[in-house]
């Protein structure tokens, strides 16, 4: 079992660290007196791994002597459990403007003290604290990004330190817009598969439906611009801490042609490195595919990925430009007609 107290001044990012820690798995609690502590660690080691990383958020609002603390982290660590701190701070002038922006008061502030006397009272009460923590993360110049990506990196695992996860989503207009969705795109525009009667009662996951809506020009000159956006949109929206973004595609009715292209779609984002979901709302019993990262693709960040992604497209793009009225394989495309 794993214990991960964090600490640190006020407004210097717990909060948004602890959420960051709850997206990969840990198990917060925010502000537990420290005689709490290890009878909370006995009870976690006895959850049969249900509680195998544990976040305690601890700061000055409890009240006590920081050197509590300090004497329950030597008592956790000596009954054999591993434990670690995070010290987060920022320079005073960073807290009293977050301060000003939230409307809040800092806790030490009260009848003549000034914003600025309580957030230096409170340096030199937690200097004892920083100087024991196993990290500290000086948060002065972090976006909200940034600090979700040092907090990864410091506690994530290796699929965690993948970042932001994709899911891909299909559906019909007629069965109304998912409310969940961040990007939204009509594919409606192209040649409908349900009016081919052999076509009519399969999907866009099987292979003869697929092969006609990638047959005319419009899909993948379509699939050239999406893939094109995506590429420059995805390590942007990761930059900026979003942990899931939700792309929709959709047709009339969810079973064919929005169906084929977020499939292609899924297939694209994964190759670049992200985890992706697949997931097919509006066919029969709502149908849901994993793409993992694949082995060897960017690993190492948002900015590697950025670079995949734009290779893929001008992978893409050149294939386009070499032979551009013949599909992938090798049969003639004309604009509105499937090829024969």
């Amino acid at each position: 079992m794993e214990i991960l107290i964090i600490t640190g001044l006020s407004g210097g990012g717990k909060s948004k660290a602890a959420s960051f820690l709850e997206d990969i798995g840990y198990y917060i609690v925010d502000n537990l007196p420290t005689e709490m502590m290890v009878k909370f660690a006995d009870f976690c080691a006895g959850s049969s791994g249900r509680y195998d990383r544990v976040a305690l958020v601890y700061d000055i609002r409890a009240g006590e002597p920081f050197d509590q603390l300090l004497d329950t982290l030597d008592r956790l660590r000596a009954s054999g459990v591993t434990c670690r701190m995070l010290f987060l701070e920022a320079s005073v002038q960073t807290i009293i403007n977050r301060y000003k922006e939230t409307r809040r008061r800092h806790p030490l502030m009260g009848k003549g003290v000034s914003m600025e006397q309580a957030v230096r009272r409170e340096q030199e009460l937690l200097r004892p604290v920083r100087d024991h923590a196993d990290f500290v993360l000086d948060t002065t110049s972090f976006s909200t990004g940034k600090l979700r990506s040092e907090i990864l990196d410091l506690f994530g695992g290796q699929c965690d330190r993948g970042g932001m996860n994709v899911n891909v989503l299909s559906f019909g207009f007629k069965h109304g817009l998912p409310i969940e969705a961040d990007l939204v795109f009509d594919v409606r525009f192209m040649p409908n598969p349900f009016y081919v009667a052999e076509l009519k009662h399969q999907t866009g996951l099987d292979r003869p439906v697929q092969d006609f809506v990638f047959s005319f020009d419009q899909t993948h000159e379509f699939m050239r611009q999406l893939e094109k956006m995506i590429s420059f949109l995805l390590p942007l929206y990761s930059e900026e801490g979003k942990s899931v973004l939700v792309i929709a595609i959709g047709c009339t009715g969810g079973h064919h042609r929005s169906v084929a292209v977020a499939h292609r779609l899924a297939d694209y984002i994964a190759r670049a490195g992200y985890q992706v979901t697949e997931n097919h709302r509006d066919i029969y019993g709502i149908v849901s595919v994993s793409h993992p990262a694949r082995a060897g693709a960017a690993r190492d960040g948002d900015r590697r990925r950025h670079g995949a992604l734009h290779a893929a497209a001008r992978a893409e793009a050149l294939y386009e430009e070499s032979d551009g009225r013949c599909d992938r394989g090798g049969r003639r495309r004309r604009l509105g007609h499937a090829a024969p």
